[in-house]
């Protein structure tokens, strides 16, 4: 059995050439902040952040089409976090029901899906 402590990071890819507007995404617009990452292990260029007690990694590939795969986030305010999306440019997929939760997702300008989650009782 694994005994899982925590999340350490997760990783995404966009296209090389998109790698400086994610960094630029990913900071303006979901306000993370960069983290140094060690260039001279990695063949290709990335970007490392913080992100609520655990790391988001940026690296690059070719992108791969429309995936069910994504990364899902817990926030404190699903609402002001589907606006503040919305004012960005982003559109919010709407997502099948699950009991206990409210949710969406959408894609980020780079092809990656996410799912943003709130939790209710």
């Amino acid at each position: 059995m694994i005994n899982f402590k925590r999340t350490d990071h997760i990783n995404i890819c966009v296209a090389p050439e998109q790698l400086e507007a994610a960094r630029q995404f990913y900071t303006n617009v979901f306000g993370l902040e960069a983290i140094p990452r060690p260039d001279h292990i990695f063949d290709t260029p990335g970007y490392w952040f913080n992100l609520a007690g655990i790391q988001l990694h940026i690296g690059v590939e070719q992108p791969v089409g429309f995936t069910f795969r994504h990364t899902a986030f817990e926030v404190t305010d699903l609402d002001v976090a589907r606006k503040h999306l919305e004012a960005n440019g982003i559109k919010i997929d709407e997502e099948p029901v699950i009991e206990g939760r409210d949710r969406f997702t959408f894609l980020d300008p780079f092809g990656n899906r996410m799912e943003l989650l709130e939790y209710y009782r």
